[in-house]
């Protein structure tokens, strides 16, 4: 009798905690990230970490604490004020300005379809969306804060707690958990709604104009800008030297510490290229005009560890004007408007 009752005790917890599981399944809903068929057809699914996976919950919360000033240590700043919708989610200074309008001392990167990032940051040195955020909170050019202090914040407001109860289940609040909603919220940022994916993915032959086809030959043909910038992504997310300066700044080097790595900068996506000037990891061209002065006519050859795709163009393109406005008209197809208008992606915040 005693053995029948120990078995039905353990059936009973098992099935408790059966029905708890179920429960929290059912708590979390699904987010869809919606894309279009060609980016499946082309790339490799969006990979989502096993212990972060997106939900409605976790991205109403990671969108929240995006555009939350709190998060700074004197209440001026949010992770949205130097990645600005409008300009892409990045910003149109060389600079961004952090508390007490202290500038930064790199460009702000644009934060689009970073789900498909492997290392993040110029200089690689976070490994994923989640790591990431801990830099600009704690960094004494930006945010200025700290963990604890954030957490207090946090926890001191009841609407917080709610929405990380409703999230990520019942617990206080931690570092861990603000950076796994502020991952999941940067998930969405997808962007593959430009004339460009018409023309090119999806076969409307009319997307473009001539002068827009111009450019498009040049972008594949002799300016070579694929080679790094490919793919549905439009970059190849890796680190490379384009030969900037004779003596570069460290960029990846400072996070390997391997020689083979100086000068070596995270290739940006040219998604969204017109919006966001200034360009390069110190914002030093104001325009797209100043890059292709840049790759016409100034490429550093003897820069350390030069990519190999610049080493074959010598000192640079040499395009001719007609050559420079093709190409500048087709970047600006690049453009993807919905995605700077997108209600689900701007401030919730009264």
């Amino acid at each position: 009798m005693k053995k029948l009752l120990v078995i039905a005790a353990v059936l009973s917890g098992v099935l408790v905690l059966q029905t708890s599981a179920g429960k929290d399944k059912k708590r979390h809903k699904a987010y869809n990230v919606n894309l279009p068929g060609f980016v499946g057809d082309y790339f490799d699914p969006m990979p989502i970490p096993e212990d972060n996976p997106v939900t409605a919950e976790g991205v109403a919360l990671g969108r929240k604490l995006f555009y939350d000033k709190r998060l700074s240590a004197d209440h001026t700043i949010s992770c949205g004020s130097c990645h600005k919708q409008e300009f892409a989610f990045a910003d149109n200074k060389q600079f961004s300005t952090g508390v007490n309008g202290q500038p930064g001392v790199r460009n702000s990167m644009s934060l689009v379809n970073l789900g498909w990032g492997k290392h993040f940051f110029w200089d690689g040195r976070a490994a994923s969306l989640e790591e990431q955020v801990t830099d600009p909170i704690t960094n004494k050019l930006e945010m200025a804060n700290t963990w604890g202090l954030v957490l207090e914040r946090l926890q001191q407001d009841p609407q917080y707690v709610r929405q990380f109860q409703k999230a990520f289940g019942p617990g206080k609040i931690n570092s861990d958990l603000v950076m796994k909603a502020l991952g999941q919220f940067e998930r969405t940022l997808v962007s593959f709604n430009t004339r460009f994916d018409q023309y090119y993915f999806e076969g409307n032959a009319k997307a473009l104009t001539p002068q827009e086809e111009r450019g498009l030959d040049i972008f594949f043909g002799i300016g070579q800008c694929n080679h790094c910038h490919s793919d549905v992504l439009l970059t190849d997310n890796f680190f490379r030297n384009n030969g900037l300066d004779l003596a570069p700044q460290p960029g990846l080097y400072n996070t390997t510490g391997k020689e083979t790595d100086r000068g070596r900068m995270k290739v940006p996506s040219l998604r969204n290229v017109a919006l966001t000037a200034p360009y390069m990891h110190d914002g030093r061209f104001k325009n797209l005009g100043e890059v292709l002065d840049f790759y016409s006519t100034s490429l550093q050859q003897k820069s350390p560890n030069i990519d190999e795709h610049i080493v074959p163009l010598g000192r640079g393109l040499f395009l001719n004007d007609v050559q420079r406005a093709d190409l500048i008209a087709f970047l600006h197809t690049l453009t993807d408007s919905s995605f700077i208008t997108n209600p689900a992606f701007s401030d919730p915040n009264p």
